[in-house]
């Protein structure tokens, strides 16, 4: 539950405390955190992995910047034509590897089937790694890639949408850390938008939703 509050709403995990505190449950502020690292990417997982919804064949790819350590490092997200995310990564540096391991990851998120387009801004490190994947899987599969910007608008404002939740905490601590969180906000904001299987808008169906990946507790 401490997770939950922690990630679906703006809160700290002093916040996240002192809830708990009004329901007569006393943990520490540090306590909440190490439970948001070990189970921010289990619930992450055990959601993909048990109500995985399919994924749209336009997708949006784009880079934002997140606070780590007093420096910025580089997110990269990709969503679908729906707004629906396929995949996040997280890196200390912006560059051809990054994105090549973002398209990876994603493909493998998506069990290794092929978007008909990717649509990204003006970043010539996305053209060089589609690129690479079209001559891999041949002229008839291969990937149309879109480079304008104005066309990128639906992950612009995804990642806003993000960010909101992310100003309060002005940074994380280190990358590790900051992975773990990143999964479980990019998790909880795709439960609430009921963009998994057996998953319906509303906060008693989210509720409902993250007990059952843990049966064992609920």
């Amino acid at each position: 539950m401490a997770v939950r509050w922690y990630c679906r709403y703006s809160l700290s995990c002093r916040g996240a405390r002192d809830l708990l505190a009004e329901r007569s449950v006393t943990v520490d502020a540090s306590t909440i955190h190490r439970w948001v690292r070990k189970f921010g990417p289990e619930i992450r997982k055990r959601a993909y992995g048990a109500h995985r919804s399919w994924r749209g064949l336009q997708w949006h790819v784009d880079e934002t910047y997140v606070r780590v350590g007093g420096r910025w490092c580089d997110l990269r997200r990709a969503v679908d034509q729906f707004g629906q995310l396929i995949d996040f990564r997280l890196t200390a540096k912006r560059d051809a590897k990054a994105a090549r391991a973002l398209l990876k990851q994603a493909r493998e998120a998506v069990r290794l089937y092929h978007p008909l387009t990717i649509v990204t801004d003006k970043a010539h490190t996305y053209a060089k790694v589609i690129g690479e994947i079209n001559a891999r899987i041949g002229p008839e599969d291969a990937i149309r890639h879109v480079d304008r910007k104005y066309l990128n608008n639906r992950i612009e404002s995804d990642h806003a949408s993000l960010k909101q939740r992310l100003r309060p905490m002005r940074g994380f601590q280190t990358l590790v850390g900051a992975k773990a969180a990143l999964a479980g906000f990019e998790t909880f904001r795709t439960i609430r938008k009921g963009q998994f299987e057996n998953c319906e808008i509303g906060v008693a169906n989210e509720i409902d939703f993250v007990a059952e990946l843990f049966p064992e507790t609920a």
